[in-house]
């Protein structure tokens, strides 16, 4: 455990105090986020939002200097649908990843904890193909830790849907509009393709939101941060010696 009072945001720490910090303990999480539609009733960063709250958790426990937050990834192609909404290629940010990931090995960290909650798989792709010299990349995308036991209505992957909803009542409700929330299905075989960017941009019928949002309570966000953290610390952080670099 870490002394609450010491800050572990890199961009909140002079130089000499980030050297220091990676002499003793030579890690660094990266929560990636990014922004895109998710429904009307949840706000276009929840991705960033839950990312980076996962990692700040995960450096207050563990004593783990923590990057700001990256805020866009690789999107669904929406076209102009979803006002705000903005994607970068894969090559894009695996590039840009790449190039950071590179200055701070330079600096001395040897081991990178890129904390996701975007679950799409070209931006999931970016990540586990980062390239470093000797440092040791971890991919921990947090929609792999099973929660589906905790749902009502949700059996697989979604998108804004019960389990991400549920998520934002606990953590940020003050941005959650619940009037707004509105029921989407595809089939399962047509999210899987939603998910690999080979449905029709976006899906038709929907507002941004593949799921049932109306399912979600913020008692449930409780037990599912729970969960996720639990596997999260359990997997990547209890047993820091196993081979898998992927939750």
């Amino acid at each position: 455990m870490t002394d609450d009072s010491v800050p572990l945001a890199l961009d909140e720490l002079s130089w000499i105090d980030v050297a220091a910090h990676l002499a003793r303990d030579p890690r660094l999480l990266i929560p990636v986020g990014a922004l895109e539609q998710h429904g009307a009733h949840l706000p276009l960063g929840s991705n960033v939002l839950l990312g980076r709250r996962f990692c700040l958790d995960l450096s207050r426990e563990f004593g783990v200097l923590r990057a700001p937050t990256f805020h866009f990834g690789v999107n669904v192609k929406t076209e102009r649908a979803y006002a705000g909404t903005a994607s970068l290629g894969q090559k894009t940010l695996h590039r840009a990843l790449n190039e950071l990931l590179d200055a701070w090995e330079g600096h001395g960290v040897t081991e990178f904890i890129l904390v996701t909650a975007h679950r799409h798989d070209p931006h999931l792709e970016a990540l586990a193909s980062l390239v470093t010299t000797g440092a040791r990349v971890r991919v921990v995308d947090v929609w792999d830790v099973p929660i589906h036991d905790l749902l009502d209505g949700q059996e697989t992957a979604e998108h804004a849907g019960e389990a991400e909803t549920s998520l934002m009542l606990h953590l940020y409700p003050d941005l959650v509009r619940m009037d707004r929330a509105r029921d989407f299905q595809l089939a399962p075989d047509e999210f899987r393709r939603y998910m690999r960017g080979g449905m029709p941009a976006p899906p038709p019928g929907g507002s941004g939101c593949v799921g049932r949002p109306t399912l979600a309570t913020a008692e449930k966000g409780v037990l599912l941060y729970q969960r996720i953290l639990e596997g999260i610390r359990r997997a990547v952080f209890l047993r820091p010696d196993e081979d898998s670099d992927t939750l």
